[in-house]
């Protein structure tokens, strides 16, 4: 299991669990959470997955699958995706949690805790969500608790018509919200600087890391003091507390269970401050964003500047909020960008179908997928990827950037290579990426270890090849590439 101490780099594997166990149940229609086969978390750990994050566990919302039926936008994103839908295809939205009790459609309470000790015998942790920002406009606490979420006056309604909503008691809650978008209008928003609701919500926490070994907090950076009051100063009457939410919510947690993972979904250049505030890791959307538009030049600056430690990053090219990597980087750019993201330092986040090259993202209120023919090709080469990091020895080992040089006078293309390396007591590992549209040339600058000896035997544990060099030679010249287009080497010695 990934362990967070001692540790630089691991893997993350993302279920959607609604359409997981849809697709299970198309052999066995009883199946729930608890009866989930222990083959499915053994084929996790034998491809060389830590974590599992089962998306979606917590029960929907009833309020919030009619605002799934009815918004507009989410109707056509459905018809985009599925063609012909019905109702029975919706859901509300796993982010519009109703209650944090595992949902009926997948199981009991009593089984989320079988597969934590299921996914423990196959050496794996678990990760469930955890969303702080908003809860559904149907929870228990919006009747029992009004105080606890940002309210409006009747003046507020008249002047924001869209940002509240009428609850059961009659109060005017605000709906959820991120500053930059319109409101959520199936969830309502949480007041971060009301005590009662900060103490509930770590014991809320509390219960989940008796079920689970961490979460994946959705839109972490919105509960940091700036944010929230930035967001909703005008409509919250109670004083802005000297602490942030999560040093105090953190603290909490880890006092009792120290391993207990906390994930951020993070944005806006915040990661470094939820990081300083005790999260374990922080979304890397901008490395995210580089890989799917930029040059190999802009990924090779922003590693060197990272604002972050390395070995505290969640990486990916998607995940369910990102549109599927296939569609959206095209083949083989998807191949260069994943062979970036599993050989850095940190969290690398695979999401389930980016593997068979699945191109439709599935909205997370839909409890159906299309049916879509696997990339054999794209299955082949990550069965070879995953199989490559198996074989790279990570712990223990140093992470260092390297750079390239031209291969001769005149031969610009060396600046379409990525390279970094993973140096251990026993093992040299050296990455090259050609993360371009052309063939790619250049002299790799390397930080050789002391123990290299005088011949080098390299194999290439992604493609196959095997190559020998002068030691000599390599700390005078740098190692020699040539690579095509979106092409990879990662070279092992010995």
């Amino acid at each position: 299991m990934y362990r967070t101490r001692g540790e630089t780099h691991g893997f993350i594997y993302e279920a959607n669990t609604r359409l997981l166990l849809a697709r299970l149940r198309t052999h066995d229609p009883g199946l729930t959470l608890g009866t989930l086969s222990p083959g499915e978390f053994e084929q996790w750990a034998r491809a060389g997955y830590g974590l599992v994050w089962l998306m979606g566990v917590w029960a929907r919302s009833d309020g919030a699958r009619r605002e799934a039926l009815a918004h507009p936008d989410l109707q056509a994103a459905y018809s985009g995706v599925l063609g012909q839908w019905t109702a029975d295809d919706v859901a509300g939205s796993p982010y519009a949690i109703a209650d944090y009790s595992v949902d009926p459609a997948l199981g009991t309470d009593q089984d989320l805790r079988r597969v934590r000790a299921v996914a423990h015998s196959a050496g794996l942790g678990l990760i469930v969500d955890f969303v702080p920002n908003h809860v559904a406009l149907d929870h228990p606490w919006t009747r029992a608790h009004p105080d606890w979420f940002v309210t409006g006056t009747s003046e507020d309604v008249d002047v924001y018509p869209g940002l509240f909503f009428r609850s059961a008691t009659g109060a005017h809650l605000a709906y959820g919200k991120d500053p930059h978008f319109p409101p959520w209008t199936d969830t309502a928003q949480v007041n971060f600087f009301s005590g009662d609701m900060r103490r509930a919500w770590i014991e809320q926490l509390r219960a989940i890391a008796r079920v689970a070994d961490g979460v994946r907090c959705d839109m972490a950076m919105l509960g940091l003091n700036d944010v929230f009051e930035g967001t909703w100063g005008p409509f919250v009457r109670t004083d802005r507390p000297a602490e942030e939410f999560w040093t105090e919510a953190i603290g909490c947690v880890k006092d009792e269970y120290p391993d207990f993972l906390f994930v951020a979904e993070a944005y806006w250049s915040l990661e470094a401050k939820l990081l300083s505030l005790g999260f374990d890791f922080v979304y890397d959307k901008a490395l995210y964003d580089l890989l799917r538009q930029g040059t190999a030049g802009d990924v090779g600056r922003y590693l060197h500047a990272c604002p972050v430690e390395h070995q505290r990053t969640v990486r990916f090219i998607e995940n369910h909020d990102e549109p599927r990597a296939a569609a959206v980087f095209g083949r083989e750019r998807s191949r260069a960008a994943a062979v970036a993201i599993a050989t850095l330092p940190g969290l690398c986040l695979i999401h389930e179908g980016q593997a068979e090259g699945r191109r439709h993202r599935v909205p997370v209120q839909l409890v159906r997928e299309p049916a879509e023919e696997p990339d054999a090709g794209m299955m082949a080469f990550y069965d070879r990827l995953l199989g490559a990091c198996r074989e790279i020895v990570f712990r223990d080992a140093t992470w260092s950037l390297g750079h390239a040089d031209p291969a001769s006078e005149g031969d610009d293309s060396h600046r379409q290579l990525l390279s970094w390396s993973w140096s251990s007591a026993r093992q040299l590992c050296i990455v090259a990426v050609n993360y371009s549209a052309a063939p790619a040339r250049g002299r790799l600058r390397i930080a050789l270890p002391e123990w290299l000896p005088g011949t080098v035997a390299a194999r290439d544990i992604l493609n196959g090849p095997s190559y020998s060099y002068d030691r000599a030679e390599l700390d005078v010249q740098g190692l020699y590439v040539a690579l095509e287009p979106w092409q990879s080497h990662v070279l092992v010695v010995p």
